[in-house]
């Protein structure tokens, strides 16, 4: 059974930094790409970050790109996701998911997600 469960969440205040961790089991876990989702309240949800299976490869949604980092650890089957420079807008519920293949638009497995809450 393949469970991801994020961690790190919490209430913060814009301009801090948090860092979101996903522990992923029942999986290869170098045999997929990682990727972070957000969702909040009435919108849709949102790709924000991605990383290969190695790690060597990265990319980023354009409102993130240059405050957020994604990485990942392969001992220990975690991805993180640094996030610094909060805005009230990145307020959120944030998903990691696993898929198959790199840049994917389909991804395999979800998390349950974390709240991540920005105050301004």
């Amino acid at each position: 059974q393949v469970q991801l469960v994020e961690s790190g969440g919490g209430l913060v205040q814009a301009g801090d930094s948090l860092k979101l961790s996903c522990v992923a089991s029942g999986l290869t876990f170098n045999n997929y790409a990682m990727g972070w989702f957000r969702q909040a309240p009435g919108k849709e949800r949102e790709f924000v970050a991605a990383v290969s299976w190695n790690g060597y490869s990265t990319y980023y949604a354009d409102s993130v790109r240059g405050r957020f980092t994604i990485s990942r650890d392969n001992y220990e089957n975690t991805v993180y996701l640094l996030m610094n420079s909060l805005k009230s807008e990145d307020t959120a519920v944030y998903y990691c998911a696993a898929s198959k293949i790199y840049a994917s638009i389909d991804y395999d497995y979800w998390g349950q997600g974390t709240q991540v809450t920005v105050s301004s």
